[in-house]
């Protein structure tokens, strides 16, 4: 007995199916024996870029987030350089 693997969908093709479905040029069925998918996923893949469409909108929603993320790092980054040198600073006596 074969054990069937999962395919991971990458985005580019997901969206791509999900725009098609949502152009309602084919039907769901025509879309999964066209793409090789089950209609679920299709479906999901839809409904995903319908919720998702007003974030492509948003005035820098999703880059303020990204900004506050990073400016956290480099927090955390500056507050462990500053533990090493003062710890080497007092290593070697100075």
């Amino acid at each position: 007995m074969s054990k069937k693997t999962r395919r991971r969908l990458d985005a580019g093709l997901k969206a791509k199916v999900a725009l098609e479905a949502l152009r309602n040029e084919a039907t769901i069925a025509e879309l999964a024996a066209k793409y090789q998918l089950q209609p679920n996923q299709i479906y999901a893949g839809k409904k995903q870029l319908i919720d998702g469409a007003a974030g492509v909108f948003a005035d820098g929603v999703g880059k303020e987030s990204n900004r506050e993320a990073e400016v956290n790092e480099l927090y955390t980054k500056i507050g462990q350089l500053t533990v090493e040198r003062d710890f080497l600073s007092r290593r070697s006596g100075r």
